[in-house]
């Protein structure tokens, strides 16, 4: 038997295919008095199915965002910030600075971190871990203040993964480990 939405091999007796997640249908032959009109099968691929590593990727690539956008916001604090009052880099000052700009390195810390919690997220959708639903949930909640990318894409994510099916749905697509 083969796969309708990929044309991947697929064992009897299962539900999903391994290549890309979508629902295997097992195709019925049809009665005698209908024999002579036939249909082509229509797949019915779910919504978890459809969008999980659409939703894998967007991860990925908003991490990769975050990695920018952390890159970006040290290099302006070093050229704009920093270079007024005594010219060196954040962890090395020398002169008087303003008390504030002593949470730079702990905000560049925290944006490296967060970055890399998005692309832990993007990997364990994509890999299909039993835990990649509860995580990815955590992080869209986290994510919707992040306006407008991660509110985006914290939208997206909760709508794919958070309803109840969604949650069985992946449960039976989950990898172990």
């Amino acid at each position: 038997m083969v796969c309708q939405a990929c044309g991947g091999p697929v064992g009897p007796g299962v539900r999903f295919c391994t290549m890309c997640g979508a629902q295997v249908i097992a195709v019925h032959s049809a009665p005698q008095e209908y024999a002579a009109i036939s249909y082509a099968p229509v797949p019915v691929i779910p919504r978890v199915s459809r969008h999980l590593r659409t939703l894998g990727t967007l991860w990925c690539a908003f991490a990769a965002l975050r990695i920018l956008e952390g890159l970006l916001g040290m290099f302006a604090v070093r050229l704009f910030v920093y270079r007024q009052w005594d010219g060196s880099w954040p962890w090395h000052h020398t002169g008087h600075m303003p008390p504030w700009l002593h949470l730079m390195p702990i905000i560049i810390g925290f944006s490296i971190v967060a970055a890399l919690f998005s692309a832990f997220v993007g990997w364990s959708l994509l890999t299909r871990r039993t835990y990649g639903r509860w995580l990815a949930i955590v992080a869209a909640v986290l994510c919707l203040f992040k306006f407008p990318f991660g509110t985006a894409l914290g939208v997206y994510t909760l709508w794919v993964l958070a309803p109840t099916l969604s949650g069985l749905e992946y449960d039976s697509m989950a990898q172990p480990g």
